[in-house]
């Protein structure tokens, strides 16, 4: 699925953009109501992940005016709070379904499957094969090949490769592939990151020139 998580809370944005990901959904990630409506825009936006504590614009507005537009994405509606008129609220401003914070991340990857069964068809999911270059990844079937050679990469490489494939262009610092490529769970430090990208460099072969150091930075998948 493509989903738009729209969530002012840096950090948990992060951790819920990388445990979507590793779910397989494709995620955009807006910390306003404003950049929410504007990423709704997008075309293949299948579920938007809407806070209604925003900082600009309430969820709840941004919800009645993505409705007013026409917009056919699904809207889980995330708050804390709990009481039945804020649940109606959420409902009659055009939310699908409704998720109380804490909540387990479990639930809310459920609530996601039910809103995919339930919704009709809406535009074409984004494309799941990344390609840059002779890189490409397919990210249904777990592959990797460089010029139509099949690549074998661990996990852990795999989910690097994934997220420069993700950024090509973009210079992202060591914390943010940390961020995206390891487990919020593991005990790793930015090093970790140096190593694996030299074992990625290693397997893509020539091909692996691409992966670019900025030093004192991190790291930039060329495009050019």
């Amino acid at each position: 699925m493509h989903l738009l998580l729209v969530e002012d809370d840096e950090r948990l944005g992060r951790v819920l953009k990388r445990l979507l990901e590793e779910d397989r959904h494709v995620v955009d990630v807006a910390t306003d109501g404003q950049s929410g409506l504007d990423f709704a825009e997008s075309e293949g936006i299948e579920i938007v992940i809407l806070d209604v504590g925003l900082p600009d614009i309430s969820g709840l507005e941004v919800a009645r005016r993505l409705r007013k537009r026409g917009t056919q994405a699904a809207i889980l509606m995330l708050t804390a709070r709990d009481t039945v008129n804020d649940r109606v609220t959420g409902l009659d401003a055009g939310a699908d379904d409704y998720l109380v914070k804490p909540f387990a991340f479990e639930e809310l990857s459920a609530r996601i499957r039910a809103l995919a069964r339930r919704t009709e068809p809406g535009p074409r999911r984004a494309d799941p094969r990344l390609e840059v270059g002779p890189i490409a990844l397919d990210e249904a079937g777990r592959r990797v090949t460089v010029d139509g050679r099949p690549i074998d990469l661990s996990p852990r490489e795999f989910s690097l490769l994934e997220c420069l494939l993700r950024h090509p262009g973009q210079t992202l610092t060591r914390d943010q592939l940390l961020d995206q490529a390891w487990p919020y769970s593991a005990a790793v430090t930015p090093n970790a990151v140096d190593a694996y990208v030299h074992y990625l460099r290693t397997k893509l072969g020539t091909a692996g020139s691409r992966v670019e150091t900025i030093r004192g930075v991190g790291y930039r998948l060329s495009d050019a």
